[in-house]
């Protein structure tokens, strides 16, 4: 991995990612105790980051491959990006999805032309299900974060916070990013080394679910014991990745560790202040910068909302916070 990939990623987007937009409010800054920037990724393709890698990875394919199809497993966001990604290159794709994700995320995939296979997290082994499928149909896999031309892609939104960094004429921030396996904070992280070096990215996950943040306390990659029993479904990964993980562990500060409830409080402020939908996963950098402002050390936050497929009756009790 390098920086001229994450470059070569953000030219095979033009024109098909969209570059996202970072926004702010007095508001949440009061709360926040410091400038808070935004970094809408929910207002990307498919509601979420990861179309940013999947459509790196499929333009970076060969097209031989391409061609014969790809498969993906995903809670949903990562599943979505792929299919999507897919349906533009004119192939097709199949995602394995947890029987428990969000109905939304279930459905969108199917709608995007993916074919869906369903499987129990706590007794199926998905990468045993993809291995299966890639045999029997020559089908490429498009791994959700411990992949080259994703973790390219995903670095692409850093490039994009360095550029609308200086516009705002940030020269020192902490960058905040939700993180499940670690795609998006690496890809962010090595974009920022390279175009903004004094800034430090930090992850952020939900409580139970933090082996990220335990691997870098650690120094080694640290696993999760459970794999279910979280709203924060889209950034709940086994562990962090063995691409992912020294790279975070080079560029990365400490992360925090919030909890659903502030994950909900963030949804709706979110909402409330800058009329933006995020999913509780998407909402945890959010929830670190607003409450969790002793763990900082900078004036100026940027956090990532890395996805907005929400179910209607979790928003709901997200808004629910407010009354």
């Amino acid at each position: 991995m390098n920086i001229e990939m994450i470059r070569a990623a953000q030219k095979r987007g033009q024109g098909h990612v969209r570059y996202t937009p970072m926004l702010s409010s007095p508001f949440l800054d009061d709360i926040a105790g410091r400038r808070l920037f935004l970094k809408a990724e929910c207002l990307q393709h498919t509601g979420s980051f990861k179309f940013r890698g999947g459509w790196s990875a499929l333009s970076g394919m060969d097209a031989e491959l391409c061609a014969k199809g790809v498969i993906a497993f995903s809670s949903g966001n990562h599943a979505q990006g792929v299919a999507l990604a897919a349906k533009m290159h004119g192939t097709s794709s199949v995602i394995i999805m947890p029987a428990d994700a969000p109905r939304v995320k279930i459905e969108n995939t199917k709608a995007l032309g993916a074919e869906v296979v369903l499987y129990d997290r706590e007794t199926e082994d998905r990468d045993v299900i993809g291995d299966t499928l890639s045999k029997e149909r020559g089908l490429t896999l498009v791994k959700p974060f411990d992949e080259p031309l994703v973790i390219a892609g995903q670095g692409t939104c850093g490039l994009e916070i360095a550029e609308q960094a200086q516009e705002h004429a940030i020269k020192d921030a902490e960058v905040i990013t939700c993180c499940g396996g670690g795609g998006l904070t690496s890809g962010i992280a090595m974009a920022l080394e390279a175009e903004q070096p004094s800034f430090k990215v930090r992850p952020a996950e939900p409580e139970g679910f933090d082996d990220v943040a335990r691997s870098l306390r650690e120094g080694t990659i640290q696993r999760n014991t459970a794999m279910t029993g979280s709203i924060c479904d889209a950034i709940i990964t086994p562990q962090p990745g063995d691409l992912t993980f020294p790279i975070m562990k080079r560029l990365c500060g400490a992360g925090f560790v919030v909890s659903e409830d502030e994950c909900l409080r963030a949804m709706a402020l979110a909402f409330e202040r800058l009329r933006v939908v995020i999913e509780p996963g998407g909402a945890a950098a959010l929830a670190a910068a607003l409450f969790h402002g002793n763990e900082l050390n900078s004036d100026t936050v940027i956090v990532t909302a890395s996805g907005g497929n929400v179910d209607r009756a979790v928003f709901e009790r997200a808004l629910a916070t407010l009354e």
